[in-house]
């Protein structure tokens, strides 16, 4: 991901919205907020743990990924982008990541997700201790859903 697609307004943007929901759901803080939001973004970009996020949509699509992300999946921020978010997970695994986001729509977040994973190139690995959260704007309306982890491991 070049320096302009985690510097677009659209992109800072959507990182507050990410950062304040967690906050709003957890009361603690994903990163130091410190500074303007265009340097809260590039930080939240090039932390060392995932941070991803989808939309609203029926069958959403991966909307954000940090580097350590991109990394993970093995995929460049253009093709992250335009990723179904089931597809990050295995068939066999799709149903109980399901339940877990429905808990954090219902609850506002859950921590403590441990479940499988696949890349595009289909490198299987184990996520553990992950925090699913709502993403919601000013209103408190529902926008996306995101993920936090720093526990992973190749299968």
């Amino acid at each position: 991901m070049g320096i302009t697609d985690w510097n677009r307004p659209e992109i800072i943007q959507w990182c507050q919205e990410l950062l304040d929901s967690y906050h709003h759901w957890t009361g603690r803080e994903l990163i130091e907020r410190v500074g303007e939001t265009e340097r809260q973004a590039r930080m939240l970009f090039e932390v060392p743990f995932v941070v991803v996020s989808h939309g609203n949509e029926p069958d959403p699509i991966l909307n954000y990924g940090n580097q350590r992300a991109l990394d993970l999946w093995e995929l460049s921020w253009d093709q992250f982008i335009q990723t179904p978010s089931r597809l990050t997970a295995e068939p066999d695994d799709r149903d109980e990541r399901e339940r877990m986001l429905r808990r954090a729509k219902s609850d506002g977040y859950c921590d403590g997700y441990r479940g499988v994973r696949i890349s595009s190139t289909g490198r299987r690995f184990l996520v553990e201790q992950a925090l699913i959260w709502t993403i919601i704007d000013s209103s408190e309306r529902p926008i996306g859903q995101a993920a936090t982890f720093s526990h992973w491991s190749t299968l």
